[in-house]
């Protein structure tokens, strides 16, 4: 595994290394804000207490001037162009959940889709690093027969508000689980069977352990409660690697994505599913990339594991580079009660690569499969 992560490596880092200039969120909101909508920001450090205009007239960087501005730009159109910098300027300010502050909607925020049976128990699937609720139409179809199923993107993933992005929030895996809770309220949702996909799966933890009566089972794809190798524990990588592999996302994340991407998915004789994984990471912003990012692989649940009280099932991979099985094994030996399922696939990704024994193993589980 190791050798396979230093060649993807060490292939990126031949790339060239897009020159990105250092800009401060202040700066950046007020250069976005009084250039063209089109032009991305620039830089503007002696911008100081600068007055800028809007359609709506003219506003002062001050706390209530941004939430006036988070008002304005709840329209779709305008949310896409000017949603992060807005977030940006008002942590800047000291607003902190600006988004959530000037009323976005839950839904909206976070790309809610609900779909299969409207009576059926309900399946909450829950994308891992890089991709969003879309990872999932392979085993829709299977699962909505018998589910009422809701899909969602983490803020910063996929087509969720990126004005609700917060650096603070998502620099942990807390602040993922309450994306989560807030789905789950915003639809009133309880005996939910939470799937999550690699990082999710911890997440998920995190969550029943907050909300335990919202809660009936977990679902855990190819999860990994700590991705650094330590004493009596392997990983699958070591601190050497992660230091690495988050330099290299950090300095060339379009390079990073397309060489670490295919080796992640596996199946080298299908390179389209590769190719599927490696659009994904590129469409995420590289600001909120790295900081998931970061959250992600220098994340340690370990202990988190023995919270968990619902019956749970692991699915792990025959093959995977980024959960070797002894991740697999230490899961199950974790908690108490749970089930660990070795599918017939390989790489990291199985609701995209094997989709029909990933939808088997989880009705098995649920004693729902025709």
């Amino acid at each position: 595994m190791t050798s396979e992560f230093r060649r993807c490596v060490a292939a990126e880092s031949d790339r060239k290394t897009r020159a990105t200039p250092v800009v401060t969120p202040k700066a950046a909101a007020v250069a976005q804000l009084v250039a063209p909508m089109s032009v991305p920001p620039v830089h503007a450090r002696q911008a100081g207490k600068a007055r800028f205009s809007s359609a709506a007239g003219e506003f002062t960087d001050d706390s209530a001037d941004i939430e006036c501005l988070f008002n304005l730009v709840r329209e779709p159109a305008r949310s896409e162009e000017l949603g992060r910098v807005l977030m940006a300027a008002g942590e800047a300010v000291g607003l902190g959940e600006g988004a959530r502050l000037a009323g976005m909607d839950i839904r909206r925020r976070n790309n809610i889709t609900v779909t299969g049976r409207t009576d059926g128990p309900v399946l909450l699937l829950a994308h891992g690093f890089g991709c969003d609720q879309n990872m999932w139409r392979l085993v829709v179809p299977a699962l909505a027969e018998d589910y009422r199923l809701v899909l969602f993107d983490y803020v910063g993933s996929g087509k969720s508000l990126p004005a609700a992005w917060s650096e603070q929030r998502y620099s942990s895996l807390a602040g993922y689980a309450q994306d989560v809770l807030e789905v789950c309220e915003e639809l009133d949702l309880r005996g939910v069977t939470f799937v999550g996909h690699s990082v999710s799966a911890m997440v998920g933890v995190l969550a029943a352990a907050t909300a335990p009566e919202r809660f009936s089972h977990l679902v855990m794809i190819a999860p990994s409660p700590r991705y650094i190798d330590d004493d009596g524990y392997r990983g699958g990588f070591s601190a050497e690697d992660i230091d690495e592999l988050l330099e290299s996302l950090e300095s060339n994340y379009l390079g990073w994505s397309a060489a670490m991407a295919p080796a992640i998915m596996g199946n080298p004789e299908r390179p389209e599913l590769g190719q599927e994984l490696t659009t994904s990471f590129c469409a995420t912003d590289p600001d909120m990339a790295r900081v998931f990012a970061r959250t992600t692989f220098l994340s340690d649940s370990r202990a988190d594991l023995k919270t968990v009280t619902v019956p749970t099932l692991i699915l792990e991979c025959r093959q995977d580079v980024i959960a070797p099985p002894e991740v697999g094994a230490h899961v199950r030996d974790a908690i108490p009660g749970s089930t660990l399922v070795t599918l017939e696939a390989t790489g990291h990704c199985p609701q995209l690569s094997a989709p029909q024994a990933t939808t088997a193993a989880i009705t098995d589980f649920l004693g729902t499969r025709r």
